[in-house]
């Protein structure tokens, strides 16, 4: 940490990096040959939830599952989840290759064993090779270890093999793949900014430290922040971007409710949706400075979504800080898988057409276990009209009903194109 460096033991003829080289070989061939034993296996078995039915006849999956790393399957759900958002997985996996390297070592697998400079790692090449990796059906898992190197240089947060909050992982991952889309790409002038960039107006453009790109204009919204002082009346409103929305589990509902316990009534994600629109009054650790006042005073906040964005995601709460420990807040959250309409939640919502406020759901992480720091994420998606559970470098076709059935910790919805259909809305 106090160099910026990375601890390996190699000798100075790099025998350990000629090692590393003949197993990888050794593994290419041993795939190669298990790969040839599968297919004959599956040619002679009979039909698994690998394979699907469809018209009489069978079709494979064709979904790769991650390796887990040493607790990374935090980052794996994440990956999974955003490789099934169509047009943030697609703008990427059109993006032209970058090769790194030239000379003796072009072609050849890059172990990033230590520091390199800011120049030879990119994370928005590393993730453009995971996603287009996934959906080929090539091998039943890919291993995303350059890509976690490249994590492990730019976000020293993340290094290590220790559980990490999927949320807080993809906070990051978003934040800099923005970052490094804004400037220069591998030595070219021109940035990859968002193509549809321009033709947002200044008023509404989701800016996230300077111009949009990809990453804002697709996950990006922006909430109006009303604050308003209850000493004198003053209001004081400001505009908040945002990719993601955090939502509180409304204490009413955190009682942790079993399968077969009916405790109450169920938290919906339209409790939580409202619990973080309405108004509120700001507590004593919180109060507003009044410019008329001229001093600290009691107010009130609320928030309007002033523009919603393409995909909407959505953080559910679930860990809090009591005393010494952080706990998770287990409570089970019911939400529509079709149909979400945020028409309510909106400024303006008059000028909102009839459809262009209701978002069908793309993916879904599941944290499983206790804590923050322990515990197992998971992820389900939905792929060309079928649910998919990604569980590290498993990858099983599931139904509807037990993705409704999951307790969600991350929600991703993506704003509905057609006009067509009628979803349930929440």
């Amino acid at each position: 940490y106090r160099c910026d460096d990375f601890v390996v033991n190699d000798t100075k003829m790099g025998l350990v990096q000629r090692v590393r080289e003949h197993l990888q070989n050794l593994e290419n061939s041993a795939f190669s040959a298990d790969r040839h034993r599968k297919r004959k296996l599956m040619e002679s078995s009979p039909l698994n939830n690998k394979y699907l039915k469809v018209n009489g006849g069978t079709t494979a999956i064709c979904a790769t599952g991650l390796r887990n790393l040493g607790n990374t399957c935090f980052m794996n759900a994440i990956l999974q989840s955003l490789s099934n958002i169509h047009q943030f997985c697609c703008y990427f996996k059109e993006l032209p290759a970058v090769e790194l390297r030239s000379g003796k070592t072009a072609g050849r697998r890059t172990y990033h064993t230590r520091s390199q400079g800011d120049n030879s790692v990119s994370l928005v090449e590393e993730f453009r090779k995971t996603l287009c990796a996934l959906w080929q059906g090539s091998q039943a898992a890919f291993c995303p270890e350059s890509l976690f190197y490249v994590i492990w240089k730019i976000m020293p947060n993340f290094r290590g093999y220790q559980q990490q909050d999927a949320h807080e992982f993809m906070r990051y991952l978003l934040d800099h793949l923005h970052l490094e889309l804004q400037r220069s790409y591998n030595g070219m002038t021109t940035s990859f900014i968002s193509p549809d960039s321009s033709s947002i107006s200044s008023s509404s453009k989701c800016c996230i430290n300077g111009v949009s790109t990809v990453v804002t204009n697709i996950f990006g919204g922006i909430l109006q922040n009303e604050v308003n002082c209850l000493i004198c009346g003053t209001e004081s409103r400001k505009f908040d971007p945002f990719l993601d929305l955090s939502l509180d589990i409304p204490s009413q509902f955190r009682n942790k409710r079993s399968k077969n316990q009916d405790n109450g009534p169920v938290c919906t994600l339209r409790d939580c949706l409202r619990s973080f629109t309405d108004l509120e009054e700001l507590d004593e650790t919180e109060l507003y400075m009044c410019h008329k006042c001229k001093k600290r005073q009691k107010s009130t906040k609320k928030f309007w979504i002033q523009k919603l964005p393409k995909v909407l995601c959505l953080h559910l709460k679930r860990f809090h800080w009591t005393a010494y420990l952080r706990n998770k807040i287990d409570t089970y959250v019911e939400f529509p898988l079709r149909g979400l309409d945020m028409k309510c939640f909106l400024l303006e919502p008059e000028n909102s057409g009839p459809e262009s406020c209701l978002y069908d759901l793309a993916a879904v992480v599941v944290h499983h276990g206790s804590g923050v720091g322990s515990g197992h994420y998971t992820a389900y998606a939905t792929h060309e009209g079928r649910w998919f559970h990604f569980n590290d470098s498993t990858v099983t076709l599931t139904e509807e009903e037990a993705v409704m059935k999951a307790k969600a910790y991350i929600l991703f919805y993506v704003e509905r194109q057609t006009k067509s259909g009628s979803g349930t809305k929440l």
